[in-house]
């Protein structure tokens, strides 16, 4: 079973993607701010990231810089969700190290998409 860590801190945001992963046959681990993904990301080893860019502690750029950098050397692909829908918001999240961007409200089909293309590579 492919593990994704689910970096969100809106309850609501949170459980209902988790479920939803879930119901498609994924393990979820779930952080609630950018420091918790950090760690987690280290102590989970999880296949795949999906990364809110809006969080406590550290926004989820600087978490997901850490994650890549050369001292942590996380290789999950890193999907950014975010409100922010501009492509400066985009190339933001991209330069950070996220592998692709994805918008809230989150479209299941569209982020499962995504995700599988994410994992097959």
């Amino acid at each position: 079973m492919l593990k994704i860590l689910l970096v969100e801190d809106n309850e609501m945001n949170r459980d209902m993607l988790s479920r939803r992963l879930k119901r498609k046959g994924y393990d979820v681990v779930i952080a609630v701010d950018g420091q918790q993904g950090v760690d987690m990301a280290l102590s989970e080893n999880p296949d795949l990231i999906l990364m809110d860019m809006s969080l406590p502690v550290i926004d989820g750029w600087e978490a997901t810089r850490r994650i890549k950098s050369k001292e942590n050397g996380s290789q999950a692909p890193i999907i950014a969700l975010t409100a922010h829908a501009m492509t400066e918001d985009r190339n933001k999240a991209l330069d950070a190290g996220c592998d692709d961007y994805d918008i809230k409200p989150v479209e299941l089909p569209r982020l499962l998409e995504k995700i599988e293309a994410l994992l097959d590579s």
